[in-house]
């Protein structure tokens, strides 16, 4: 059974280029709002928790926040974080990406995940349905697999 919640809000840096974009499929769906960065509309806010680093780790406590996401590279969503620096941070566990990237001029997290495989491994931790998620996600089933032993 999953939970009710508020609709996902992704910041997209505007040097994002859709054609690396895991979130794209996304944006046909009501339950996300999508936000090009410098935008922030505090009003909207109060109730949301960010995934970031270094915060707690995002659970079914969480459940009744709102998701804010921020969307780019990993050296963008590093400059945009402190926009939002008054919503909690929520940090996720250590999953497998399946996201076949290849930076030529920086090493990349050990730990990173494509946006949109951190969305889905959020909402999974906070009881959200994740259906459709993965949907045009050209890696999604190899995500799947590599971590199945997460999902039970």
């Amino acid at each position: 059974m999953s939970v009710p919640h508020l609709p996902t809000i992704i910041v997209v840096h505007p040097k994002e280029r859709k054609s690396k974009c895991t979130v794209q499929s996304l944006r046909t769906r009501d339950d996300f709002l999508f936000w090009k960065y410098p935008r922030k509309e505090p009003d909207k806010l109060p109730r949301y928790v960010r995934l970031g680093m270094g915060g707690p780790e995002i659970s079914k406590a969480d459940a009744a926040s709102g998701l804010l996401v921020l969307d780019g590279t990993w050296r963008l969503a590093e400059k945009m974080e402190p926009a939002y620096e008054e919503l909690p941070v929520r940090s996720l566990p250590v999953w497998e990406t399946a996201y076949p990237r290849v930076s030529k001029q920086f090493d990349d997290p050990a730990a990173g995940l494509a946006t949109i495989e951190a969305i889905f491994i959020a909402y999974h931790l906070m009881g959200y349905a994740t259906d459709g998620l993965l949907d045009g996600y050209y890696w999604a089933e190899e995500f799947l697999k590599q971590n199945r032993d997460q999902l039970i």
